[in-house]
């Protein structure tokens, strides 16, 4: 089944997530980050921030903190049998530390097909913020979707 392009500008529910220390540190760790700074305050404090500050790719895991990440593809009709991760890009904004309360609300921007109509492009843009309302970071994301079958 192909995406229907009439989904852009779809919005989904925002997701929130309060930052933990001990979350960071096991992230660092999972994704083989050695660098102090993500790990030991002190070491965070000695490179001038404030506490441990969000390693670069955490806010990607905050919409995976959802009961069912990945829902919305379902209710697309999207089998997830047949999707890919193919690109993820980042924007910074600002510094996220422990404590604060991180809120990802994201839009699904563009839809595209290649391959004559074998692999659909669905393109998820994701604004993450404080309880105040003030920029952390900007996400894309780019899922690739196999359409079995088609352009055979």
């Amino acid at each position: 089944m192909t995406v229907d392009p009439s989904v852009i500008g779809t919005e989904f529910p925002p997701t929130d997530l309060t930052v933990d220390a001990g979350r960071l540190r096991f992230f660092a760790k999972a994704i083989g980050e050695t660098n102090p700074v993500y790990t030991d305050v002190a070491a965070a404090k000695a490179a001038g921030y404030s506490n441990l500050p969000v390693p670069p790719t955490f806010l990607f895991s905050i919409e995976l903190d959802s009961p069912d990440p990945f829902s919305w593809l379902s209710d697309l009709g999207v089998d997830l049998r047949y999707v890919l991760h193919g690109e993820q890009a980042f924007t910074y904004h600002s510094i996220a530390y422990p404590g604060e309360t991180l809120t990802a609300t994201s839009t699904i921007t563009d839809v595209y097909s290649k391959k004559g109509g074998a692999l659909d492009f669905i393109v998820k843009d994701t604004a993450v913020t404080r309880a105040d309302g003030s920029a952390v970071a900007d996400l894309k994301s780019v899922l690739v979707v196999r359409n079995p079958g088609v352009g055979k």
